[in-house]
């Protein structure tokens, strides 16, 4: 039997009957008018000033261009500095580390658990040497580096930090950022190692520990991206993403750090999707909103910190096997969004993605999307162009209310620790998640080449060559390790390990003995070894 190529409806009737809605079920109205123009004024504020609705920067990018980054990493860590070399020649303006999943869990190439997985869905790194190699020809102090790593983080910035050393790069010129947000992978992505109480630990032992050495370092990027990607809506992602951030900076307060001190490094990463306005509204909404909670919330008196800074990227989640080529498209539309909406930095998701990671070809047409948009679109000559839209400031309102409806709730229920403790963080974006599925299922919500406008016959065909990971790569990274092992000063590298475990027990900043410990020859699985020694495992919620 033929199946039947769904299309939207094109009815008059029906369309004039049908209510509209944001992707995130905010109600939409045919027309919109002024609104309370004095509020309004009070609201927006203007560019540069609080509550930063429209940019950090007064003159945006008239002043600096959104950095361009592209997110890569795959196989050894030659074959990523190959690809980093490429991107960097291509004009891209900052690189953006993927790692595989050993790597993320902890475990050397060595290991059990990390068969099959070496260099899979990333690069594989666990030792100085992986680095040196990683970053060979690249000069840290000339190029800014964002690392995709949590539960690790705190290991792969010793590393990166040691070979920036060796290199002669000053430490306190250092521009980057690790996410080492694991608060959101208890709930969103599941790449946790430790418990909260040890995680909150290391993460605020490295707020303090870049604030007195690396100041210009970013030492975590609060995510809404996996939770985004994990089928929240706009304005979980928002709420969820501020809760994690509360959560750090009280832990950190608790430290005894001062907000002043250490709040003005933290930087966000949020998810772009498709719902072109909404998401634009969303930016505007997590600046005013950051700003808020650091002003009233928890007092701080540096503006510095007021202002929210965020990386963003294309939703991955959007990307379809079907029809692949429409891809570019989609990214086109969220690059757009998260451009008109003030990011400070960009990465687009390359066409392929949804079947394999990114070719080279693919990657510099990802590129080249931003340079089309930042250098023939004309977009970056004026500061938030959107700016007094009757729409978007209605969609930026209500996404502020209802975020703040949303944390409120969460401190109802005890913070986010307990939310997250109690499943009930999962369980809403799990309801989320399936709400929207079905309705992509019913054809509510359109996915073209999906669910509508389908090549009937043809969703099989894959017409792309797509990147290949070399089945011998986990043996040579085997082999690599353990040369790197018999070369070390076992010694010198055991003193190190036991250091760490007492700081761990003890009180001593951990990101310190960390930088130590690697530098004397440890490996990755090694330093993790100790932490999860003292520690403990996280164990996931299973409520559901």
């Amino acid at each position: 039997m033929k199946k039947e190529n769904k299309t939207p409806s094109t009815d008059p009737k029906l369309m004039e009957e049908r209510e509209y809605f944001t992707r995130s079920g905010i109600p939409l109205q045919e027309t919109y008018g002024p609104l309370n123009t004095e509020l309004q004024a009070a609201q927006l504020g203007e560019p540069g000033e609080f509550p930063f609705t429209r940019g950090v920067q007064k003159d945006m990018y008239r002043g600096r261009l959104w950095t361009m980054r592209q997110y890569a990493g795959f196989g050894t860590a030659e074959e990523s500095n190959q690809r980093y070399h490429y991107l960097l020649s291509q004009g891209t303006t900052g690189l953006s580390v993927a790692f595989d999943l050993p790597t993320q869990l902890g475990l050397d190439p060595d290991h059990p658990r990390a068969k099959g997985e070496v260099g899979k869905v990333g690069v594989s790194i666990s030792h100085l040497d992986d680095m040196r190699v990683l970053f060979r020809g690249i000069n840290p102090s000339q190029v800014s580096t964002s690392m995709t790593i949590n539960a690790t983080a705190s290991i792969l910035l010793a590393l990166y930090v040691a070979v920036a050393e060796e290199q002669g790069a000053p430490i306190q010129e250092l521009r980057g950022t690790v996410q080492n947000d694991v608060l959101k992978e208890y709930v969103a992505r599941g790449n946790y190692i430790y418990p909260a109480e040890g995680t909150l630990r290391l993460t605020t032992d490295m707020f303090a520990w870049c604030a007195e050495n690396a100041p210009k370092w970013n030492p975590i990027s609060i995510s809404g991206y996996h939770i985004r990607e994990a089928g929240s809506n706009a304005v979980q992602e928002l709420a969820f993403t501020f809760a994690n951030a509360i959560a750090y900076t009280e832990a950190a307060v608790k430290r005894g750090l001062s907000v002043d001190q250490f709040a003005g490094q933290l930087s966000f990463f949020f998810n772009v999707h498709s719902d072109f306005f909404e998401e634009i509204a969303k930016f505007r909404a997590a600046r005013r909103i950051w700003a808020r909670i650091m002003k009233d919330k928890f007092g701080s008196k540096n503006p510095r910190t007021w202002m929210l800074r965020f990386h963003s990227q294309t939703a991955g989640s959007t990307l379809t096997a079907q029809q692949p080529q429409n891809n570019v498209v989609r990214v086109t539309l969220q690059a757009l969004a998260a451009v008109l909406g003030g990011t400070q930095s960009l990465h687009t998701n390359s066409l392929d993605e949804a079947l394999a990671l990114p070719t080279e070809s693919s990657a510099r047409l990802a590129l080249r999307t931003q340079q089309v948009i930042a250098f023939e679109g004309n977009v970056s000559q004026v500061v938030d162009p959107l700016g007094g839209s009757w729409l978007i400031e209605s969609l930026t309102d209500e996404l502020e209310s209802r975020t703040f409806r949303y944390l409120e709730e969460i401190e109802r229920r005890g913070g986010t620790i307990a939310c997250i403790e109690s499943g009930y963080i999962q369980t809403e974006i799990s309801n989320a998640a399936y709400s929207d599925q079905r309705k992509i299922d019913s054809g509510e919500i359109k996915v073209v080449g999906v669910n509508c406008f389908r090549d009937m016959g043809k969703e099989g065909s894959v017409p792309l060559e797509t990147l290949k990971i070399s089945p011998e790569l986990e043996k040579s990274a085997v082999e690599r390790l353990r040369a790197y092992r018999a070369k070390r000063s076992e010694a010198a590298t055991q003193d190190a390990l036991r250091a760490l475990m007492d700081g761990a027990k003890g009180e001593a900043n951990l990101q310190a003995l960390i930088l130590v410990a690697v530098k004397a020859g440890a490996t990755l699985g090694e330093v993790s070894d100790q932490l999860r020694n003292v520690f403990g495992l996280y164990q996931e919620y299973a409520g559901f």
